[in-house]
């Protein structure tokens, strides 16, 4: 799983430095204040859930490689998907029903984060 996990949350990172940079410059002055805003929050959410993401692969190697850590990374990964991706798309679009998807990836962030601290107080 580390191997996975360190692709997995590299290429997040690689993916979230991209887009950042990319509504730093080629969204400026082409979307609202408030929408810039919203991209800009995905792109915060993405990169703190892709270092999770690492540092959930780093983890998961030295205690042995537990499930819940397994479920822990996919659950940040899919968070990023919804939580991240809605906010991209709904910024640049304009699409509000986005809106409603984007709880769904909070949601799957803090089940990740629950995973991680129950993975955590197990190998205690």
């Amino acid at each position: 799983m580390l191997k996975l996990f360190l692709m997995i949350g590299s290429i997040n990172m690689l993916i979230a430095v991209g887009l950042g940079a990319f509504g730093a410059h080629g969204l400026q002055g082409k979307l609202t204040e408030r929408m810039l805003e919203i991209y800009q929050t995905g792109v915060h959410y993405h990169m703190i859930h892709a270092i999770a993401i690492l540092i959930i692969a780093v983890v998961a190697d030295r205690l042995g490689n537990p499930a819940m850590l397994t479920w822990a990374g996919w659950a940040m990964f899919i968070g990023i998907i919804f939580f991240s991706g809605s906010l991209y798309i709904l910024s640049i679009s304009g699409i509000k029903i986005l809106g409603a998807i984007t709880p769904i990836g909070g949601l799957f962030f803090m089940i990740g984060w629950v995973l991680l601290a129950l993975a955590a107080f197990r190998a205690v």
